[in-house]
């Protein structure tokens, strides 16, 4: 078997500096196969493609069985069992990863805010349905993730109705005060690193700038080394608008900075939660370099999104990845081939989808370079599937985990060749150099910025730069300061799920698998 090792090419060019790392939050859909296969003959090795003959081989986690080796991800406790003591081998390709590997956790804000975990989480409510939830969340972080994010409420919980009334949050002061609550608990309840536990990021949420900044003045004291010797919290996760939003990053990283909160060795890792657009694979690359050159040359920028699987769940396969000159850089996916006719078709998945018509072109990767078009039109005629009926789709749920393989592949390698070329000035995505005023570089401004001798003329040149930032399209593909606000996060759907910037061409023949999105979830 040869490997594609991908943790190896997320080095620079000069092989001297790491790219910002992409983490895929991995579906427990997909883990399921990884974990199973370990107890059980989960999947029939008859059912796997030519070449798969072992799961660990789609496990990217596996730095000596997965064709992609890679060590990074993320998972959600929104979506895990959270009782490490209960033997659940669907969630072993997490629980028993391999050593080395890095998991950052997400605590599952995002499921409070949307009404699912309820109970009345106020600050001091003394309700015991969130109390239990609460401290499950905090020893499954600690005990499973590498970094933990905080269990933050994010404050666009009062737009959702159906979410106020499960979980008692109705004002915005309630929502910053029971993440106080939380994060307080998390400080004083955590093993600490010192015996095995996690490290954890202190979430920064805000609808717009004044918000944030609010958030951040109260927030900020949980990272504080001084008020809370070994027990404060190790970096910084970026949600609501502080994710997308380029202008109000650099003001953070700037404060951050000159606050003592950006310290070696204490604050070096800043995750960004649910970036999705491939032009950020270099922007926060070059935010990630000024960081380490002037502030803390350990400092680790990641992302993450869910992307490669919530696109297989409807029918999605990315099929190249683009990178022009001076213009949008896309992942480029279109639906699938799901036909029964395909059910005995020996031809190479890449070839058969090109030549039928489905996709215009197919970029191969390790994983679909052993697929033919009945490993995933697995279904024939009069075929029953697992629940005893005949289903429309060709596809069984074997069908899925592989798609979904090759799309994580195609993702993580799209934003190692995005680095890739912008470094070599081969090709730089058009947001990345202002239109306008002296037409400078985004490397270059942020050198300025981090380089600047006082906090005032750092921000001076921040602000100085403020129609720059409005160009520069937003981490879920919203513009500049409109990049979020507490309405459209509670609104749109898609903010959560996929890129909403996919060039998608029409191919021939448009088929679309029938599915349980549950399955899905994230």
């Amino acid at each position: 078997m040869i490997q594609d090792n991908l943790t190896k090419k997320q080095l620079d060019n000069n092989g001297l500096s790491q790219y910002a790392v992409f983490l895929p939050a991995i579906s427990g859909f997909y883990a399921t196969f990884i974990g199973k296969q370990r107890a059980e003959e989960y999947v029939d090795p008859a059912r796997m493609p030519a070449g798969l003959t072992d799961m660990e081989q789609m496990n990217w986690l596996n730095s000596q069985k997965g064709l992609f080796p890679y060590k990074w991800s993320l998972y959600s406790a929104g979506h895990a069992d959270l009782d490490l003591t209960r033997t659940n081998t669907s969630e072993d390709m997490l629980r028993n990863r391999e050593k080395g590997s890095v998991l950052v956790g997400d605590s599952g804000g995002f499921q409070i805010a949307k009404g699912l975990w309820e109970g009345d989480w106020k600050a001091n409510s003394g309700c015991p349905k969130a109390q239990a939830k609460r401290e499950a969340v905090l020893k499954w972080l600690d005990n499973l993730a590498d970094y933990g994010m905080g269990l933050d409420i994010p404050t666009w919980i009062v737009l959702r109705p159906d979410a106020m009334k499960a979980t008692q949050i109705s004002t915005h002061d309630e929502a910053v005060n029971a993440t106080k609550f939380n994060m307080e608990y998390f400080i004083n309840n955590r093993k600490g690193i010192e015996n095995g536990g996690s490290r954890f990021l202190n979430v920064l949420q805000g609808a717009n700038h004044t918000e944030a900044e609010d958030w951040y003045q109260i927030m900020k004291q949980y990272c504080d080394p001084v008020k809370y010797p070994g027990k404060h919290f190790d970096g910084w996760g970026m949600g609501g608008q502080n994710m997308c939003d380029v202008h109000l990053i650099l003001k953070r990283l700037i404060a951050l900075k000159y606050d003592g909160l950006l310290q070696q060795g204490k604050h070096d890792w800043m995750h960004f939660l649910g970036t999705s657009r491939l032009e950020w694979a270099v922007l926060l690359t070059a935010i990630q370099r000024a960081v380490r050159k002037y502030a803390n040359p350990d400092f680790t920028i990641s992302f993450d999104c869910a992307s490669p699987f919530l696109a297989t769940a409807n029918g999605q396969v990315y099929y190249e990845n683009v990178f022009p000159d001076n213009d949008k850089w896309s992942y480029r996916m279109s639906s699938s081939a799901d036909n029964k006719k395909y059910s005995t078709d020996t031809r190479k998945y890449s070839v058969g989808t090109v030549a039928d018509g489905i996709f215009p072109n197919f970029t191969e990767s390790p994983i679909s370079d052993l697929m033919t078009m009945k490993d995933i039109c697995i279904y024939k005629p009069g075929d029953l599937n697992k629940n005893g009926k005949e289903g429309k789709t060709s596809w069984d749920s074997f069908s899925y985990a592989l798609l979904m393989g090759h799309n994580v592949w195609m993702h993580i390698d799209a934003v190692q060749q995005a680095n890739r070329l912008f470094d070599s000035n081969e090709s730089r995505p058009g947001m990345m150099q202002w239109s306008q005023g002296d037409h400078a570089k985004f490397e270059d401004i942020v050198e300025r910025i981090f380089a600047a001798p006082t906090r005032a003329e750092s921000e001076d040149i921040i602000e100085g730069y403020s129609k720059y930032w409005m160009e520069i399209i937003g981490g879920r593909g919203f513009i500049g300061k409109k990049a979020l606000n507490s309405r459209t996060v509670a609104n749109n759907k898609d903010m959560f799920d996929l890129e909403v910037n996919f060039d998608k061409p029409k191919p021939t023949k448009k088929v679309k698998p029938t599915i349980n999105n549950a399955l899905f979830e994230e």
